[in-house]
């Protein structure tokens, strides 16, 4: 059961908290009304997708083919944030990072330039959570803020591209500020597409799923045809779908559903939500991550703009503000050169700068 809870924190946690929640609002019919399945459908889909893609080879190559060669090693720096903050647009920070953290240590090593890791581990943290904001499917506290509100393309992307520019200037300039050497990076094997015709199939479905994240294509008819594809193409990649962040999302469904029947909780939260949505789910994030923190406060406000804002941005912060940046703190201190204590001073305070520029910047524009 420790072991669980070590290796789980979030899915325990999320099971606690809906089983405490019963003792308050105890089990109905009504549970079943809590459960979002058009949520957990996209999720699921888009993970099975991402996984296809991955299978393809498609980012290692894309990867390969920008680092390979004689490079200035402020160039090389901004490549390796800019890979995980575009990619995280289409794949998720997660599966960005997860892709490009071990990607880096490599290469770094390669290059002989140990001395970058942490402020470009740091920064890659950071442009995974900060470019997956840009897009619903970047992560999945907009695909589900996305559905909850009926948000149309024009509303979320006339609210997020603005701070993502504003991040995509920040991380460029950090990325730079180190000093101007010519360093050359090799590869011990070439990476290469595999199987070409699956990798057109998985992107005409990812595709859909952009369709059906707004609303243009049953999700009904995504899932199906998901399940299909898969069954045909590749059968183990359902295996690769995080199946326990799906059951995580129901167990925060249920604990936000029963939460907003208990009329004390609805008010208090209700009346943070409209002082300020953005401060109170950007402090809500620091403290049960981005994810839960946009599931449990949508039921007390329609302040969707503020909502958005502050559970993306709120990914900055502490380690748990966004789930993904732990993914990055356990590839660091598992290599060689890892030190926890220094690679947490520098993300705590990068986190907080940029915490504070992009609250400022949706405060004053």
């Amino acid at each position: 059961m420790l072991s669980f809870l070590k290796k789980e924190p979030v899915l325990s946690a999320a099971a606690v908290c809906a089983v405490l929640s019963m003792f308050v609002v105890p089990p109905s019919a009504a549970y079943l009304s809590y459960i979002d399945v058009r949520v957990l459908c996209l999720l699921f889909c888009l993970m099975a997708i991402v996984a296809g893609l991955q299978s393809c080879g498609v980012f290692l190559v894309l990867a390969e083919g920008l680092l390979r060669g004689r490079k200035n090693m402020r160039l090389l720096s901004l490549l390796l944030v800019l890979l995980p903050f575009f990619s995280a647009m289409l794949i998720t920070n997660d599966v960005a990072l997860i892709t490009f953290v071990p990607f880096t240590l490599l290469i770094l090593d390669l290059a002989d330039a140990k001395e970058r890791t942490i402020p470009i581990v740091v920064l890659q943290t950071m442009a995974a959570n900060l470019g997956s904001m840009a897009t619903p499917v970047g992560n999945p506290q907009n695909l589900f803020l996305c559905a909850a509100y009926g948000l149309s393309a024009a509303d979320f992307f006339g609210t997020m591209l603005p701070l993502t520019l504003v991040s995509l200037i920040g991380l460029s300039i950090g990325a730079m500020v180190t000093k101007s050497r010519v360093i050359e990076v090799h590869f011990p094997e070439k990476s290469t597409l595999i199987n070409p015709k699956k990798l057109l199939v998985y992107v005409v479905l990812f595709f859909f799923s952009l369709l059906s994240v707004f609303h243009v294509l049953h999700y009904g008819i995504l899932t199906v045809l998901v399940l299909i594809c898969m069954a045909v193409l590749q059968p183990q990649i359902l295996k690769k779908v995080d199946y326990k962040l799906l059951l995580t999302f129901v167990f925060f469904f249920l604990f936000a559903g029963n939460m907003g029947e208990i009329p004390a909780l609805q008010h208090l939260l209700a009346g943070w939500m409209e002082k300020n949505a953005a401060l109170t789910s950007l402090f809500a994030s620091q403290i049960i991550s981005n994810v839960p923190a946009a599931v449990l406060l949508a039921g007390f406000t329609d302040q969707w703009q503020g909502l958005l804002t502050g559970v993306n941005i709120g990914g900055l912060g502490t380690p748990i503000a966004s789930l993904a940046s732990l993914i990055s703190l356990r590839f660091y201190c598992a290599s060689p050169q890892g030190r926890t204590g220094a690679y947490l001073k520098v993300f705590t305070a990068c986190n907080v700068a940029g915490l504070v520029i992009l609250y400022l910047f949706y405060v004053l524009f």
